[in-house]
């Protein structure tokens, strides 16, 4: 497999407030999708595993335990190109990895558990299945207290109204890893047949109301924050897992143009911070922003900023995707970053920026990082797709079509 390259190697097209201490290629398959996920193995080696955007890959295992010096350990095949794993996470040595399918009713669609205490031999451990006729399997995977995964799931018993809105939050119980089972489910109505309620308005970029992000913390084990794409933004009752219950609903969609991605609680001062994702190339579906609310009265969620963004006139032309994608999500783990003061957050070709948001009514940029195009990339541009910050501050983040994993140090 490929060294990782010199930092200094590394074209830039702008960086300030860190330092690029090193980059991987991945061993030539540098697309990353959005599941980066750190694992202090048994061993006392740190392991950044990270799932791919799309096939051939399934995901790769770097050793970062000297961040200046990451190495590939293990990388592995997905069974077929109609399928990805585009999300994965670990708790202890055990990792949920996501299968998506391209079309409805294509396998491996569903959640795959792996013993990771070797780190360099991944052995299966189960598999939830959610394939089905309507289903394409699993786009998102939450799983941080060993007990539980939250995920944006479809099932072989449910039928979208719309094919676009084929994923429902799903939890699955994983208390017996090798015999998972769900839990509970939730959907918007109007949303799959048989539903009372009447089908929702399309927006007028149609991306489907479906879940997303399902980000649950040990802070608040009966609340989800969901991001239900064009459905908005969903604080959810999980007290009782197996009836899900809205308690509040933030969306601006329309007359934003929808895809909301993630919503990550920040519970010390009462905030919350909302994604949306920008899916399209050359600012088509601008304006997509990160949103700052007051969730002080979590049934009445209010919008208090956004996010500075760069200049839509410059990136917009850069090509490729520009605003927002997915922000460091704060995962209950030891080896992460928890930070309610600063936003780490990946902008495509926007690169990562980093916001302080002491003031949540004036956020500011403190740290940016826009790499050049890497070699092979299907856009002359970056597109920072992930990023994972350890609780060292160390800074890790992933592109989103060749360029592999970037690794830096704040300097602010």
């Amino acid at each position: 497999m490929l060294d990782h390259t010199k930092a200094a190697d590394v074209k830039i097209d702008l960086i300030s407030g860190m330092k690029l201490i090193a980059h991987d290629p991945l061993a030539g398959f540098g697309g990353v999708g959005e599941g980066m996920s750190l694992q202090k193995a048994p061993d006392g080696r740190r392991i950044l595993w990270l799932a791919h955007e799309g096939p051939p890959k399934n995901f790769t295992g770097v050793d970062v335990t000297d961040p200046s010096r990451p190495k590939v350990i293990v990388q592995t095949d997905l069974p077929h190109n109609k399928v990805r794993s585009n999300s994965l996470e670990t708790t202890g040595d055990v990792m949920a990895v996501a299968y998506q399918t391209y079309q409805p009713g294509l396998q491996p669609a569903g959640i795959e558990l792996f013993d990771i205490s070797v780190p360099e031999n991944p052995r299966s451990i189960s598999f939830f299945d959610c394939s089905g006729p309507h289903s394409r399997g699993v786009h998102q995977v939450w799983f941080v207290d060993g007990e539980f995964i939250h995920c944006a799931a479809g099932a072989a018993d449910f039928t979208p109204r719309n094919p676009l809105d084929d994923q429902a939050y799903r939890i699955v119980d994983v208390r017996n890893p090798s015999k998972p089972v769900e839990a509970g489910r939730w959907w918007m109505p109007g949303t799959a047949e048989g539903d009372d309620a009447p089908p929702p308005e399309r927006l007028k970029i149609d991306s489907g109301f479906r879940c997303h992000n399902t980000n649950v913390y040990p802070a608040r084990p009966d609340r989800a924050y969901v991001g239900y794409i064009d459905g908005g933004f969903y604080v959810m009752d999980i007290s009782d897992k197996s009836r899900p219950t809205v308690i509040s609903r933030f969306n601006p969609n329309p007359p934003f143009p929808g895809f909301a991605h993630t919503l990550l609680p920040l519970f010390g001062r009462d905030l919350a911070v909302a994604t949306h994702e920008c899916i399209h190339d050359d600012g088509f579906d601008w304006p997509k922003l990160t949103w700052l609310l007051d969730i002080r009265r979590e049934d009445n969620p209010v919008p208090l900023s956004t996010l500075p963004m760069p200049s839509f006139e410059e990136y917009s032309r850069k090509g490729g995707r520009f605003g927002c994608h997915n922000v460091h999500e704060n995962p209950p783990r030891d080896t992460a970053l928890q930070s309610e003061a600063l936003i780490f957050s990946t902008l495509f070709n926007g690169g990562l920026r980093v916001h302080d948001i002491s003031d949540p009514l004036a956020p500011r940029e403190v740290a940016a990082f826009v790499p050049s195009a890497p070699p092979g990339a299907r856009v002359p541009a970056i597109q920072i797709n992930e990023v994972y910050v350890d609780e060292n501050g160390i800074v890790y983040c992933a592109d989103r079509h060749a360029g592999g994993l970037y690794i830096l140090e704040l300097d602010i």
